[in-house]
């Protein structure tokens, strides 16, 4: 199953490593890591949004660039196989037409189905993170992974387990744990660094607490969303991500078993991050139905067909519909 990574290699010198525009710790973890795995190729790290501050905790975070490299010889899409998670690139007709035109190969750990309408070759296996995929990668193809990867490998699935808590994670999480610690990862170092990012100045703590007064609660209080909109966007989001702040408060309340914060932008996107309890594993299927994808218990979707009143209308008839698959 992993050759197919090293025959798409194979006589390739430039590689372009993607993100989508939504840049998480996991994609940038994947995104780096790969950058380290890659050794003696020229590889360049393209996103389409700047990478947010609260994602500076990562060393290598400005290797990363909005400069797409039209000189690659292939592509590989990191931590995504939706499309709609890649409309900025493909918006570009010049980058849809290298897309097109190129090889391309996904790389994905979600549930969520592979939509992309160019031709590509892909590896998606459902685990933990997209970084676990990657060092099973590794591993299986006998590509040295040094410190800085194993450390990029290591960030990216503490980012996409909640720091090792998530139900996605069991016995074979805490062996690539303990591999990656063995490899050079001192997780003790890396966490310390992510807090160090994560602090909060005065302004944001208000901004939070302001957040907190606009939660609304529905389905006999199951069911809490939030709307951030764009001109919190605008103001807050460079310095912190208001999903981040919010979406974990909103879970931990008292009989809430479905939280979503929904952003809204002024061209009509809408982006939904939805964060479930573990009584209620439907966040993949909430997901789905915006057009999105993710896991049981935390997922995401973006949209031009709704607007957040529609949203939520649709949430408060849909929820109680879906089949509890715990």
């Amino acid at each position: 199953m992993y050759d197919k990574f090293s025959e798409f290699l194979e006589g390739k010198e430039r590689i372009c490593i993607i993100q989508a525009e939504n840049p998480d710790g996991d994609s940038l973890g994947s995104a780096i890591s790969l950058d380290y795995l890659l050794s003696g190729k020229t590889v360049t790290l393209y996103c389409p949004v700047n990478i947010p501050s609260y994602l500076h905790y990562f060393e290598d975070w400005a290797r990363v660039t909005d400069d797409f490299d039209f000189r690659a010889e292939a592509y590989i899409i990191v931590d995504t196989a939706a499309e709609i998670l890649l409309s900025k690139l493909l918006d570009d007709s010049a980058i849809r037409n290298k897309l097109y035109s190129t090889p391309v190969l996904v790389l994905d750990h979600h549930e969520t189905e592979d939509n992309l309408q160019f031709s590509h070759e892909s590896i998606i296996e459902i685990l933990p993170s997209c970084t676990n995929l990657i060092y099973k990668i590794a591993k299986d193809q006998n590509i040295e992974i040094n410190r800085q990867a194993a450390e990029a490998i290591f960030q990216g699935l503490l980012s996409d387990t909640l720091g090792l808590t998530s139900a996605s994670v069991g016995a074979d999480t805490f062996s690539l744990a303990a591999d990656l610690t063995r490899l050079g990862a001192n997780v003790s170092e890396l966490e310390d660094r992510r807090r160090e990012f994560m602090k909060k100045s005065p302004r944001i703590l208000d901004f939070k607490a302001d957040l907190i007064k606009r939660i609304e609660y529905w389905l006999d209080g199951s069911l809490a969303t939030v709307h951030i909109t764009w001109d919190d966007i605008e103001a807050y989001s460079q310095e912190y991500n208001p999903n981040a702040l919010i979406l974990e408060e909103m879970r931990l309340v008292e009989g809430v078993k479905v939280a979503v914060a929904i952003k809204t932008y002024p061209d009509g996107k809408l982006t939904g991050k939805i964060r479930c309890d573990s009584s209620e594993p439907i966040a993949d299927k909430i997901a789905g139905y915006f057009g999105g994808g993710g896991h049981p218990l935390a997922a995401g979707f973006r949209t031009y067909d709704y607007s957040y009143d529609e949203v939520v209308k649709d949430l408060v008839s849909l929820i109680p519909d879906f089949p509890n698959t715990d």
